[in-house]
Parts: structure tokens; C-alpha cells; sequence
């Protein structure tokens, strides 16, 4: 996907729900740093929210959503325009000196255009899997899915590609959103003039599609 036309960021975008749960006086005390949950979203630019402002994108939207679940949830999110499953293996080390609790991978899409095979899409993305375990062996994982039409003449790479997603969710146990653009892809009303990249009101659609997924697992971890 296209690198956005103005930069809103290069690193990343970290929200506590703490601090949208109150006004400027009177907030409830700051949650306990040491019992702190983080949501680390890894993505690209469907996750980033290409030229839309950071909060507009679905993972800090995410913020609303968890706060009926108490004070001590951090969004985190990583993502990157144009990001490629390759560039994510590049980025993801520094990100590792944090604990992550849970773990919301969405990429693949740009490797898809870029016609990257689909054994070495599942590779790149097992391995980010693998490292993200590897420093948080409790990580609660999540993998966000992309259906949508291409237009190539390879009917089996669309295939072998939609069905990668479900088959790396199996093999880590791992939750699966089957498709982050449901009710999305098509609609001029949710996206931007170039027919692909959801405005803030697609992103809100987003959010409904990833929230259906994570919110049981946000509890649970919320609970612990």
C-alpha cells in the first residue's frame, strides 16, 4: 500500500485507557504500571489508517471499547504504510524489550500485490509469531485475515492466500478475524477515493470486525 502523503508518524502510537476515561479534574487514580495489559497491533497501513489521523485508525479506537473493561488496558500500535511481512521482521525487534500480552498481527496484504509468494508470506509471519512467543510466552495471539479481489490471473495464490490466515491461527492457537474488511471492500461511503483504504468511518467498521474477536480475550486477559 502507498506510503502516506504526510506523515503523521514514524514509530508508534500508545494510548492507556486511563487517560480517556477521565477529564482534566477528578480523574480516578493511574492505574498500576506493573499490572498494566498491552494490545500491540503489528500492521500496515490498514492498521496505521492511511492519511487519516492516528486516533481515527481502529486500534485506538479500541481504547472506547476497552474501557468498560477497567483502567489497566495499553493500546499500542506499531503498524506501518507499505508495510511487507519482510519490513515487519525488520521492525519487530526493538518492539520486543516490552512485554506484550496480546498480540494483533495484520499483515500480508502488501506482499500479496508485490506477488510474494504465499510459502514465504506464512514463513515471515511465523516467524514474527515465533519471536513475539519467545519473549512473551503467555501472549494471548490474534490474526487478522484479508479477503478481497485481485486482479491476477493466479485463482490459487488468491486462494492459497486467504486460507494462510486460518491456517496460521490453527497451528498457534491463536484467535482469527476472518476478514478485516468485511462489509467494507466496495462501499465509496467507507473508504477512501482510492477504492481500497478505509476513511475514519470504514475504520469504525474495522473496529466492530476486530472488537466480535478480541473482546473475549480481552477479558480474560484483563481478568488475570
Amino acid at each position: 500500500m502507498r506510503k502516506r502523503p504526510r506523515q503523521w508518524r514514524n514509530g508508534v502510537v500508545t494510548a492507556v485507557v486511563f487517560s480517556f476515561c477521565c477529564g482534566q479534574v477528578g480523574c480516578a487514580p493511574a492505574a498500576d504500571p506493573s499490572h498494566m495489559k498491552t494490545i500491540f497491533v503489528f500492521g500496515d497501513s490498514l492498521s496505521e489508517g492511511l492519511a487519516l489521523s492516528p486516533r481515527e485508525a481502529w486500534p485506538m479506537l479500541l481504547v472506547e471499547k476497552l474501557r468498560p473493561l477497567g483502567p489497566n488496558f495499553r493500546v499500542t500500535n506499531a503498524s506501518a504504510s507499505g508495510g511487507t511481512t519482510e519490513g515487519g521482521l525488520r521492525r519487530l525487534p526493538p518492539h520486543l524489550q516490552h512485554p506484550i500480552d496480546i498480540f494483533v498481527l495484520e499483515l500480508g496484504v502488501n506482499d500479496a500485490f508485490h506477488g510474494i509468494p504465499v510459502e514465504q508470506t506464512r514463513a515471515n509471519l511465523q516467524s514474527i509469531i515465533d519471536q513475539v512467543k519467545a519473549r512473551n510466552p503467555s501472549v494471548s495471539i490474534v490474526i487478522v485475515g484479508i479477503q478481497f479481489s485481485m486482479a491476477v490471473s493466479d485463482g490459487e495464490y488468491v486462494a492459497a492466500f486467504v486460507k494462510m490466515f486460518s491456517e496460521l491461527a490453527e497451528k498457534n492457537h491463536a484467535a482469527l478475524v476472518p476478514n478485516l474488511l468485511e462489509g467494507v471492500v466496495g462501499d465509496p461511503k467507507l473508504n477512501l477515493p482510492d477504492g481500497f483504504h478505509p476513511n475514519a468511518a470504514g475504520h469504525k467498521v474495522l473496529l466492530e470486525n476486530v472488537w466480535r474477536v478480541l473482546e473475549p480475550i480481552a477479558r480474560e486477559v484483563g481478568s488475570k
